[in-house]
């Protein structure tokens, strides 16, 4: 699969103070190779260094040390070709508060260099495609939190970008936003078939929206991989519960192939198992064997939140633990 961004060796420092000068060493070795057509997250909690990154890789900021590849174009010598192909959206957005949300898609698409009929048909249907038809003629001060949203996510479709770059998409918004505002992200990228780079603090969205995760922690890379991979390398697996009458030999549990954790109180036995689907037959036939009855069963999955505490909780010493669990795909990234 051909890379959309491919990134080596990105260290960045921003230095703080006047009198006394200190360095703040952001990013400290960042290695990442996004595949076209893909949704990557960037995992990581705030001050861990997603914007800066995202920066960087849209070209806003050069790294202090480090190579960048956009859609195979070189960041320092190419910038203005790649800032053709590329557009960035933040949760923060800011625009001319002013302007009415028609106005400023005008305004960034002559930015843009669109003009005349193309311009004012790409602002209609990005206005259409965004549900922003009611406010097209309401000014930025007076929108909601998720409008100004929806215009940030219209002006970086603006001259139909390649590679597009979502720093915290849904921050600060209503659940029911959030979830509108995914959707949106989802069918435009399987629509237009491009490739987005996002970053969150929210586990859940990147479970339900990336292909692929890389989490990010003190601006270092811990690991990446998809979804199901990195809950199986720190061996959170699928949750099977259980509701029984009878006694549950513990110790048997245990000696069950595939399971990695279990408990048992008041007629509820959970257990965690590697694959769920293809344990739960064999946990529910030993059950009955033993003369358990069975009353209701439930299948679910651990998430991502979950397994982004045990990264956070872990040490540099602890990594090389994790780093052997990794496949040659998932190695290259660290």
């Amino acid at each position: 699969m051909a890379l959309a961004i491919k990134a080596e060796g990105i260290y960045k420092s921003f230095y703080t103070g006047w009198l006394k000068r200190s360095e703040k060493q952001v990013l400290r070795g960042i290695h990442l190779e996004v595949e076209k057509g893909e949704i990557f997250g960037i995992l990581g909690p705030n001050g861990a260094g997603k914007t800066t990154l995202l920066s960087i890789l849209s070209t806003l900021l050069f790294p202090d040390r480090g190579q960048i590849e956009i859609l195979g174009m070189d960041s320092r010598r190419e910038a203005h070709r790649i800032r053709e192909k590329v557009n960035l959206s933040s949760g923060n957005a800011n625009f001319l508060w002013s302007m009415t949300v028609e106005e400023n898609l005008h305004f960034y698409g002559m930015l843009y260099g669109l003009a005349g009929h193309r311009r004012n048909q790409k602002v209609k249907e990005l206005i259409s495609l965004l549900g922003l038809e009611e406010h097209r003629g309401v000014s930025f001060d007076r929108l909601s939190t998720g409008m100004k949203q929806r215009l940030a996510l219209a002006k970086s479709l603006l001259n139909d970008p390649s590679v597009l770059f979502l720093d915290e998409p849904t921050v600060g918004l209503d659940p029911s936003v959030s979830v509108w505002i995914r959707q949106q992200i989802q069918m435009i990228q399987k629509e237009r078939g491009m490739t987005i780079l996002l970053t969150t603090h929210n586990m859940r969205e990147a479970e339900r929206l990336c292909d692929r995760i890389a989490f990010l922690k003190d601006g270092r890379i811990l690991t990446a991989g998809d979804p199901d991979s990195l809950k199986r390398m720190v061996r959170l697996g699928d949750l099977i519960k259980i509701e029984f009458e009878g006694r549950v030999e513990e110790d048997e549990l245990g000696r069950i192939e595939g399971v990695i954790n279990y408990s048992v109180t008041n007629g509820l036995c959970e257990v965690i198992v590697d694959e769920g689907e293809r344990r739960l037959g064999p946990l529910i036939t030993k059950l009955s064997e033993d003369g358990v009855k069975i009353k209701r069963v439930t299948l679910g999955q651990t998430d991502l939140e979950e397994v982004f505490l045990e990264f956070s909780k872990s040490s540099n010493s602890d990594m090389g633990l994790y780093l052997q669990e990794l496949d040659h795909d998932q190695a290259k990234y660290l």
